[in-house]
């Protein structure tokens, strides 16, 4: 008995296991495809790439996308055959485990019945109720020949369901192996693929470095062009912040006011009175209560912000410093990222907010900034604006047309930037990808 009460309890134990590791399997999957759908993307993407200086550079940063893309897949694909070794380590041990007492099981099974067979008679029966020295007697030997029948019935279906058990198990260590000789497969296809990959990044990168002035000239202009963006935007933050400072004050001289003269505000006063503002750094952006909230619900749905575009996408450009480590005069410095998208794409708000500034700028065309708060996104590159200067808007709201560059064969890419008062964050970090 205590035997078969370890063996349910293992494979209890073996059951979790299995469960554990097929949901982190499920989720290991679900990565794999979407890194797997990038590289479809990215394919598509690469096609539509010219031979010019341009499209030769964003043909090396689409390649560089897939390559890593294709590494992430690999690297997937080895933490599922992993958790798939796992998973057929811990069925194995229950097979054995079963196999083992379903062995036992049989032989005292077999071992009972032989003894009955020898003794089967109704006559030996008989004699061995009436051969008790006692009434009392007989009646426990009765009642043992009743339980021993009960256990006989037992026993016998106690075989039959481990025997359904284990073969259970079985099917399923044959369907682990298969799903483990499929991921192999798999993962033998990707490497070849990243191999021609990595052979077609080299083809690029001779065709740049034979370009190497050309090239140098355009990510002079590129930089120069972020540059004077992020220097726009730095000025018109610290223009909204200092107006927020002055309604601060105003709003304070105003209620120093009215206690120095003793009295209450009135309905008819709040109408005219500026509202309170406070900032939560010292010389950051002076808040409303509302805007305080709106701050604090955006800082809660970190990770959890939609996408600024709808449909198909890849991020051609990271946040940070990015350079290439054969091409080291390819290094641009980005202040949020570059998301390259099909034509006719529109640009929507991550979260709800107020737009607060519409600008153009040269190399980035029209640029909407929406603050949330103390936070500010910023969408730039667009080439039809759908929304005006201090009008409210809602997540996922409709911003303005992805401007499409018909010398570059219509590459579609929105310029997208996430900042807390003066400091810019990695947008990757906030957004539900």
């Amino acid at each position: 008995m205590r035997r078969i009460f370890i063996l349910f309890f293992l494979a209890c134990i073996s059951c979790g296991v299995v469960s554990g590791q097929s949901k982190q399997i499920r989720e290991l999957q679900n990565k794999r495809k979407t890194a797997m759908k990038n590289i479809a993307e990215t394919q598509k993407l690469l096609k539509t790439t010219q031979k010019t200086t341009k499209s030769s550079l964003n043909q090396l940063r689409l390649l560089n996308s897939q390559i890593s893309a294709q590494h992430e897949v690999i690297n997937l694909l080895n933490k599922e055959l992993s958790e798939l070794n796992r998973q057929q380590r811990a069925i194995s041990d229950t097979v054995y485990l079963l196999e083992k007492d379903l062995k036992i099981k049989k032989d005292s099974y077999a071992k009972a019945m032989r003894g009955i067979y020898n003794h089967r008679s109704g006559y030996d029966i008989m004699m061995f109720i009436f051969s008790s020295e006692s009434l009392q007697q007989s009646y426990r030997r009765i009642r043992y020949l009743k339980e021993y029948s009960a256990w006989r019935k037992e026993e016998a279906e106690a075989i039959k369901a481990m025997q359904v058990q284990l073969n259970a198990r079985k099917e399923e260590l044959a369907k682990t192996m298969q799903a483990k000789k499929k991921l192999l497969s798999q993962r033998t296809q990707v490497a070849n693929d990243l191999k021609t990959k990595e052979g077609k990044q080299q083809e690029v990168v001779a065709g740049l470095k034979k370009k190497e002035k050309d090239l140098k000239k355009e990510l002079e202009k590129q930089n120069k062009q972020a540059i004077a963006l992020d220097k726009r935007i730095e000025a018109l933050i610290e223009e909204e912040a200092r107006k927020a400072a002055e309604e601060a004050r105003k709003a304070e001289e105003a209620a120093r006011k009215r206690a120095q003269g003793g009295t209450k505000k009135g309905a008819d006063d709040n109408k005219n009175q500026p509202e309170e503002r406070h900032a939560q750094t010292q010389g950051g952006y002076a808040m409303t209560k509302a805007e305080r909230e709106l701050s604090g619900s955006f800082e809660k749905n970190k990770g959890r912000l939609p996408f600024p575009l709808s449909g198909k996408y890849l991020i051609v450009g990271h946040f940070g410093q990015q350079k290439h480590q054969e091409l080291k005069y390819v290094q641009i410095k980005n202040s949020g990222i570059d998301i390259q998208t099909t034509p006719g794409t529109v640009a929507r708000s991550v979260f709800a907010g107020v737009v607060t500034k519409v600008f153009v700028m040269p190399g980035y065309n029209s640029s909407v900034i929406v603050r949330h708060g103390n936070y500010l996104t910023i969408y730039s590159n667009l080439s039809e604006v759908y929304v005006k200067t201090g009008e409210k808007i809602s997540a996922r709201q409709s911003i303005g047309k992805i401007y499409s560059d018909p010398e570059d064969g219509n590459r579609t890419v929105l310029h997208f930037q996430l900042w807390k008062e003066t400091t810019k964050l990695n947008p990757e970090t906030w957004l539900d990808k």
